[in-house]
């Protein structure tokens, strides 16, 4: 019963911590720093497999006409080449996903500060990260990325 009294006089607030991820300033300069650092590689990979699959149809196209030992050439060829490009794909993703992880780690370390700064400036008893439900007196999700866009 005393706990009830005491959280009634309590200021409490929540953010929605995935918005703030997607549309504050540092979340964007993020995502657009790993997109710059990645497109190249990307754009290589789309190559390669443009160029794997090229080579398959025209592996299908020929393959009635060439001799055997032709054909077994080339498709041995072609798994290699196959085997090389997911190779490839797979240690981008793997790269990718790091990266990824750290920025996103960047931003959240950014966000608790913020998020902490304008608790104690507003005088805030609880705020609230993730909640089924929010209602929109309490989400202070706006101020969050207000702040979070003219911190330094």
């Amino acid at each position: 019963m005393a706990t009830g009294a005491a959280a009634q006089g309590a200021k409490i607030g929540a953010v929605n911590v995935d918005r703030i991820l997607r549309d504050s300033t540092p979340a964007k300069a993020a995502t657009a720093k790993l997109e710059q650092e990645f497109s190249k590689r990307e754009k290589e990979l789309q190559t390669l497999a443009a160029q794997v699959k090229s080579a398959s149809e025209k592996l299908e196209r020929e393959a009635p006409t060439l001799p055997e030992s032709q054909r077994v050439s080339r498709q041995r060829q072609l798994v290699d080449q196959d085997r090389e490009l997911q190779r490839k794909q797979r240690e981008f993703q793997e790269d990718l996903s790091l990266r990824r992880n750290e920025g996103l780690q960047q931003v959240l370390e950014k966000v608790n500060r913020v998020l902490k700064q304008v608790a104690e400036n507003e005088k805030y008893d609880l705020i609230v990260q993730e909640a089924a439900y929010i209602n929109p007196k309490l989400d202070i999700t706006d101020k969050v990325i207000e702040a979070l866009n003219n911190a330094k």
